[in-house]
């Protein structure tokens, strides 16, 4: 079963979800909201649980085959499922802008990636180990596809992320049911829809759905594992209830992602490094920079050069080609971004206007970028993951105190230092506490690199080939010579 969305028209004319038959998935009754006007978005429809049945069901009567499928016969299935997603890449785009409220140019790069990922991750190789090997006998660690495994996809990074999961499970020769998220399911529906052109009936099913959904995966007996990206309140849930069933897990959680400056970097380029990697997808990326110490020699002449380059960084409507900035994805997160900036501005935090919403956009859940100048460490703005564009810039003058500061968090997703320095940066950057960590970068992710936190950031790894182990159990063959 796979739940369909048709977004091939030119943009403004895509249509909404096939019309269910008889029997078949309900329609959501809450309207889906584009972010950037407050308009609704089509109907989707909503999965039961005799859905998700049905789909296990699918997904277990397709593993066997798709298990013994030559590995090469996967890899060239996936590569036409990367041609296929090339040539909708367009109206994917268009969707994605619709959906999730990023700028088109940004959507873009989302979708680049994402193709780029379907075809560069089949062609890493799962490790096998010969251990001992006699005349006697011979000893082989190797990985083996897990089963039935379920995706559950935030709204932030869609198509990526949806993707970024499908690939490697079936690369591995698992089979995958996708949850998106509530508030972004167009784009994975497509996918499916795509994905059903290409791979055997209940290899890849999508299934959209309300917030029951994901505790109903998470305890489903059929389904094996599962790779959720989210929050880590949500994280939680999902490995108490994964728990319950002794699932395999894999958890990418939330960040409060530090970046120290350094008193000897070349301002200008910092400015401009940081304020576009501080901002991409007005901050909803959970390994962005959330918190930034710049040195104290340096931190006025930051602080007013980075408020001057996002103010020039236009605010508007995604589907215009110059906007950096579009709104936060929904309600909810709009609700907590403008409840933490009454917080920040009621302590009296001073707070720096960086960009200004359009005023025929009032309905759209636009937050105006915003820096906070100097605050405490223990503020709100500081210790919580804003997921909207507001970002504390603090002052910072001993190095041991700044590397203590930066890991006073039970986030530990990613961090980075800025200095001209080479040595000093890697003296500081071999103390930080995150599972990804640059120097003079911030946010640079690769299909064949390991990607996940520490402490409450995370559990696991995804993409890279320590990634694909994620997506396998892993066996050892005793193999003798003689009875």
């Amino acid at each position: 079963m796979v739940l369909a969305v048709l977004a091939d028209g030119p943009w403004g004319r895509s249509q909404g979800p096939t019309s269910p038959q008889a029997g078949g998935p309900a329609i959501d009754p809450k309207p889906l909201t584009n972010p950037t006007t407050g308009l609704p978005n089509p109907e989707v429809p909503l999965s039961s649980q005799s859905d998700l049945d049905a789909a296990v069901l699918a997904a277990q009567s397709a593993f066997p085959a798709w298990s013994r499928t030559p590995l090469t016969t996967r890899r060239a299935l996936l590569t036409r499922y990367a041609t296929l997603l090339e040539t909708h890449k367009q109206s994917l785009v268009a969707l994605l802008t619709q959906e999730q409220g990023k700028p088109l140019s940004q959507a873009q790069i989302e979708v680049e990636m994402a193709i780029t990922w379907t075809r560069t991750i089949p062609t890493l190789e799962l490790p096998v180990t010969t251990i001992e090997d006699t005349p006697d006998r011979q000893i082989i660690q190797r990985y083996v596809p897990i089963g039935v495994c379920g995706a559950i996809v935030p709204w932030n990074f869609p198509v990526l992320l949806a993707v970024g999961k499908i690939v490697p499970a079936l690369v591995t020769g698992n089979t995958i049911l996708v949850k998106p998220s509530p508030f972004t399911p167009y784009c994975a529906l497509k996918l499916g829809e795509l994905a059903a052109q290409v791979f055997p009936p209940g290899v890849v099913q999508v299934l959209s759905g309300g917030e029951e959904l994901g505790p109903w995966m998470t305890a489903h007996p059929g389904i094996l594992k599962i790779s959720f990206t989210g929050s880590s309140v949500t994280g939680r849930k999902v490995m108490e209830g994964c728990a319950r069933g002794l699932k395999r897990v894999t958890l990418e959680l939330g960040g409060n992602d530090a970046a120290i400056v350094c008193g000897d970097v070349d301002v200008d380029a910092a400015v401009q490094k940081i304020g576009i990697i501080a901002f991409l997808c007005s901050s909803q990326i959970c390994m962005t920079i959330k918190r930034l110490y710049v040195h104290e020699r340096i931190y006025d002449e930051f602080r007013d050069k980075l408020v001057a380059f996002v103010r020039n960084l236009p605010v508007g409507d995604g589907t215009q080609p110059a906007t950096f900035f579009g709104p936060v994805q929904n309600r909810m997160q709009f609700d907590k971004a403008t409840d933490l900036l009454a917080a920040t501005q009621a302590a009296g935090l001073r707070t720096l206007a960086a960009g200004e919403v359009p005023a025929d956009l009032d309905q759209g859940f636009f937050i105006p970028p915003t820096l906070v100048d100097n605050p405490p460490e223990a503020s709100r703005v500081v210790q919580e993951e804003p997921f909207a564009p507001i970002l504390p810039l603090l002052k910072w003058s001993d190095e041991a105190d700044v590397i203590a500061r930066a890991n006073a968090s039970d986030y530990a997703l990613s961090a980075s230092v800025w200095s001209r320095d080479l040595g000093r940066a890697r003296r500081i950057v071999d103390q930080l506490q995150a599972g990804s960590v640059w120097v003079n970068s911030h946010f640079d992710v690769a299909p064949h690199v390991p990607f996940g936190g520490h402490k409450a950031s995370g559990m696991g790894t995804e993409w890279g080939v320590h990634g694909l182990v994620g997506w396998c159990n892993s066996q050892t063959l005793w193999l003798k010579s003689q009875l």
